[in-house]
């Protein structure tokens, strides 16, 4: 009989485990897909509000500075406070802002809200993926879990072309933000019934000046990346920000290797698989977020798409990043690791631009945009999921939210510089194919010379992007330690693994 109750207890342990990964799956779709939502619905939003074309971009960038600079503190909060409370919390904030930019009456409101959902966004997604981390300890069972959370997180941002497509198109820009309070608040529910309360073993501390240098870093950072999207690399704006950005991270990786309470303990990031995902992750995100851009517009000012078809036009990539990051988790990584992996899907993504790179004015979806944004897919899965394990493999419970939101922080770095740097290429190309053709009187009209220099500006920066992945597969080829990930406590296996 007590062999019965145990296998009871176990199989019911294994179900609140799954539905523990379906609660922290819908939260992580929800704030992902809050990166891309709004970016189909800017048009109508900036009708409605009536801000100008250089504002707009405000709209998604105050989201990721916030949501950038704050990720650190938000993880140590769960470390510190309990990940159900942060959890929750996180959940709440973001609906209740959520609500409040939907109901925006004007610019300044909007941009209010979306730095919002930014601040309650880096309180909330540490909690979610250290939950996960502390949830699945089972090495098969870790491996698939973090093959579905992977694919959320890499797919969610095709995704939320495709919603923010049909909500605009069919209800209003308002319930891209809208939407936030349905995922919430089945996130809440499931949250309050199956996450257990977690008391902290040690008396919550924040190491306020390693929190005061490393947001005010990467809060230069961000901007200062974002800020080049509009203006340029030579503005006091720009570089300003980039300067101080860096000296504050300078400042902050001194301080944290003699702080007593350290906000990211040097433990954490000293180690050659963790530094190797870390890295993967700005990479890819750099490359992915730039595909995300300038297809949109492809499809949309090239092809004439509407939203709605854009957004479904994007969703091979999203099937083909689920596809990839199950099967390189589940059947690969505990065979062979993740360094051949996220190398080979860094190659396969190169190969992928180096396909979009061709496109033309009159290229066809079948035939120019279908092959490679599959191959994109394949190729990111292989990156993300496993970066995402390797990050939290082997982590001490009371470092899994800072670690968890180190890799978020590359993720949304890469995004920030991503966009900023093959935007700044894209405008350039497009300026001097112009100037060119005109200066040379080719007799082409305006509209036809138009079409041209925009589609010279989408292959030079997919030809970019290329070199983008191509360097991931060599820094990735680099830093990660070859063979599956080990997980002992033993310091002479550890040294022979790392001399490996």
């Amino acid at each position: 009989m007590s062999d019965v109750n145990s296998i009871d207890r176990d199989g019911a342990a294994g179900r609140r485990r799954w539905l523990v990964l379906g609660v922290v799956g819908i939260a992580q779709l929800m704030v992902v897909l809050d990166v891309t939502v709004m970016n189909i619905a800017l048009p109508s939003a900036q009708r409605a509000l009536h801000f100008g074309t250089a504002d707009r971009q405000w709209v998604v960038t105050a989201y990721t500075v916030a949501f950038g600079s704050l990720l650190l503190l938000g993880g140590r909060l769960a470390d510190l406070f309990g990940r159900k409370v942060t959890f929750l919390a996180g959940l709440i904030g973001f609906a209740g802002v959520s609500a409040i930019g939907g109901a925006s009456v004007n610019f300044p409101m909007l941009v209010t809200a979306r730095a919002c959902q930014g601040v309650f966004g880096a309180i909330l997604i540490p909690s979610a993926l250290s939950l996960l981390t502390t949830t699945f300890t089972e090495p098969r069972e870790r491996g698939r879990a973090f093959g579905i959370y992977g694919a959320i997180a890499a797919a969610g941002s095709a995704a939320g072309l495709l919603l923010g497509g049909a909500l605009t198109e069919y209800l209003s820009w308002r319930w891209t933000l809208y939407v936030n309070l349905i995922f919430a608040g089945a996130a809440l529910a499931g949250g309050l019934i199956l996450l257990e309360r977690n008391s902290s073993p040690v008396k919550p501390k924040l190491d306020i000046p390693g929190v005061l240098a490393v947001s005010g870093g990467l809060f230069c950072l961000v901007y200062g990346f974002s800020n080049a999207a509009t203006h340029n690399w030579h503005t006091p704006s720009t570089w300003g920000f980039l300067a101080a950005g860096v000296a504050l991270l300078a400042v902050f990786a001194r301080w944290q290797g003699r702080a007593a309470g350290p906000l990211l303990p040097p433990r954490v990031v000293l180690d050659r698989n963790r530094g190797g995902a870390y890295a993967s992750m700005l990479i890819a995100s750099s490359g992915m977020f730039g595909v995300f851009l300038f297809l949109t517009y492809y499809l949309q000012q090239t092809l004439g798409y509407s939203p709605v078809v854009t957004g479904m036009a994007f969703l091979p990539i999203a099937a083909g990043i689920a596809f990839s990051a199950n099967m390189s988790t589940i059947v690969l990584m505990p065979r062979v690791g993740p360094k051949p992996l996220v190398a080979a899907g860094m190659v396969l993504a190169a190969a992928a631009m180096t396909w979009f790179a061709q496109l033309g004015v009159h290229t066809g979806y079948a035939d120019g945009v279908l092959g490679p944004l599959i191959l994109t897919g394949a190729g990111l899965g292989m990156v993300i999921a496993p970066s995402i394990n390797t990050v939290t493999f082997g982590v001490e419970p009371r470092d899994a939210g800072v670690a968890s939101a180190s890799v978020t922080v590359g993720q949304q770095l890469g995004a920030s510089i991503g966009t900023s740097l093959l935007n700044t290429i894209f405008a350039s190309a497009v300026a001097s194919y112009l100037t060119a053709h005109m200066r040379s009187g080719a007799g082409l009209n305006r509209q036809v010379l138009a079409g041209l220099a925009l589609t010279h500006g989408y292959d030079t920066a997919f030809w970019w992007t290329a070199g983008i992945f191509a360097g991931g597969a060599i820094v990735s080829g680099l830093l990660f330690r070859p063979g599956p990930l080990y997980r002992t406590n033993d310091p002479v296996q550890v040294r022979a693994m790392e001399a490996a």
